[in-house]
């Protein structure tokens, strides 16, 4: 390679042989047609992923084997997609304008849940007179055991019944959502009045009046729930504004008792006649608009669980005439493990508000700014798990590799929760300095609390992405190796609720990052 360049004899050595030019087609020759489609399909070839979108749109547009073999002297449609695919550089085009997103949501409406979640619990404070006596077992007041076991059923029943409810929401059927709301709310109503009764009848403290207001309690969480569901937030604030009003001016200054039974029964009643009104039409729907037709069809011998096709949705429709017509309706076990979540984390909450009770440091009274904090954070929380899907929708979009991917989401889900963590901390130092004779916030106490909050706030996540069976698994496990703890007296109620807390939420972030992470986790 390093020697001279030869040169035919007789030529001069400081000239060099003339290339030769390229040759022009003329002017009668044809284009080439695979040109011709290439630059015919160009933008839809540039934006193809695979080339076999190519030959879905060969075959699309009527090309036959036979025809492209004779006309552009491939075998078949996917040895011309492949050519056609390999000629042209990839160009993946940007939408117009803003990108879609489904997730964007106000604060401003999760913060009023928030503050709807967390306003029944003023109505404690009206109720104190009726939980006055002697303390029980337990170290708290008479009549707590059954108002908790109460509040437990409800919990449990109502995250079970919500769920159907939205499954029929899904499905765009609004008055079959009402249907289950209007048999299921007074279900579990009267289901958590008979355990708190029951409950009752076994302590030796028992007092009439706390089982009434347990009863209270149940009707309200399955009113609350009914309205919730149906998305009348504001009608349920707007009932409980009097009650909470008069609860803050009875902290600074002592109400008459007459006047504290008179509020709690009035808040009561006027939240049960919302829900009742928003509910009513699904009797009248039921009995194609007789109300005593309606009411047979509710029976169980009725034919409660048939849409009439008149009031059927078209998205209800068209998932019937899949399946040939036959009336559907979602399945009742597919609710339980939501069931299992709300018992699961309810157990948690209640460990983590009567903490001090349990440790001999003070009374059920002076816990309550746990379950205040835990309560308003949910408004926040709910907020923060709408931008995480927004962030992951996002992520889908800005990564190319399924690793980049994954840091992506990973790096969401840690920003969406710490800003929950900063919440829920700034909540639990304001409601534990306004709270009276409040005990002072300890190291291990708070830690536990934000880790209870890891443990809510992952299993809501995995809740959302449909991931609710393991989630309720780790809570229910969480609350039984807590229970047996504290009835085997292993060691603080404090350290306790450490130790489970910060296992389950090692546990739920774990399965977090590894479920959340998969791009058909999020589909």
């Amino acid at each position: 390679m390093s020697g001279s360049l030869w040169m035919p004899p007789g030529s001069h050595p400081d000239a060099l042989p003339a290339i030769p030019r390229q040759r022009i087609a003329p002017s009668w020759a044809q284009p080439d047609p695979l040109d011709e489609l290439a630059e015919r399909l160009d933008d839809f070839i540039a934006a193809a992923v695979h080339p076999d979108e190519i030959a879905a749109l060969l075959e699309s547009d009527g090309l036959s084997d036979d025809q492209i073999r004779e006309r552009y002297g491939f075998k078949n449609s996917f040895a011309l997609a492949e050519e056609l695919y390999e000629r042209v550089e990839r160009r993946y085009p940007e939408p117009d304008g803003p990108v879609h997103d489904p997730w964007q949501v106000g604060l401003l409406g999760c913060l009023l849940r928030g503050v709807v979640f967390a306003l029944p619990g003023l109505g404690y404070v009206l109720g104190a007179p009726l939980l006055a006596g002697s303390q029980d077992d337990f170290g708290l007041p008479a009549g707590t055991v059954p108002l908790l076991a109460g509040a437990l059923v409800g919990w449990t029943w109502n995250q079970g019944l919500a769920h159907r409810a939205y499954s029929w929401l899904g499905l765009g059927d609004r008055g079959a959502a009402r249907r289950s709301l209007l048999l299921g709310a007074p279900a579990g109503a009267l289901l958590g009045a008979l355990v708190a009764l029951v409950v009752a009848g076994t302590a030796a403290t028992a007092d009439p009046a706390a089982v009434a207001f347990a009863a209270g309690q149940s009707c309200y969480l399955g009113a609350a729930t009914v309205l919730l569901v149906m998305g009348r937030e504001r009608a349920l604030l707007a009932a409980l504004l009097p009650m909470a009003a008069a609860a803050v001016f009875a902290l600074a200054h002592p109400l008459p008792e007459l006047a504290r039974l008179t509020l709690l029964p009035a808040s009561l009643l006027a939240v049960a006649v919302l829900a009742l009104l928003e509910v009513a039409p699904a009797i009248k729907e039921s009995g194609d608009g007789s109300w005593t037709a309606g009411l047979i069809a509710l029976l169980p011998f009725g034919s409660y669980g048939t849409v009439p096709q008149a009031r059927r949705s078209p998205k209800l429709s068209a998932s019937l005439d899949e399946q040939g017509g036959a009336p559907i309706a979602p399945g009742l076990t597919g609710s339980l493990p939501y069931a299992l979540f709300g018992l699961g984390s309810g157990v948690l909450v209640l460990y983590a508000a009567l903490g001090d009770a349990l440790a001999d440091e003070g009374t059920g009274a002076v816990a309550a700014p746990a379950a205040v904090a835990l309560t308003l954070s949910m408004g926040p929380a709910e907020w923060l798990l709408y931008r995480f899907r927004s962030g992951s929708l996002a992520g889908l979009r800005s990564s190319s590799t399924p690793r980049a991917f994954w840091r992506t989401t990973v790096g969401t889900v840690m920003e969406c929760l710490s800003g929950y963590l900063v919440a829920l901390l700034a909540l639990s130092l304001v409601t534990s300095a306004l709270w009276p004779h409040a005990p002072g916030i300890t190291g291990v106490r708070l830690a536990g609390l934000l880790l209870l909050g890891v443990v809510l706030w992952t299993g809501l996540l995995l809740q959302s992405f449909g991931a609710v069976l393991s989630a309720a698994v780790i809570c229910c496990a969480a609350a039984l190796a807590q229970t047996a703890a504290v009835v085997a007296h292993a060691g603080s109620p404090h350290w306790i609720g450490l130790i489970v807390h910060g296992t389950a939420a090692v546990a739920q972030a774990a399965l977090v990052c590894a479920l959340l992470g998969r791009v058909t986790a999020h589909r």
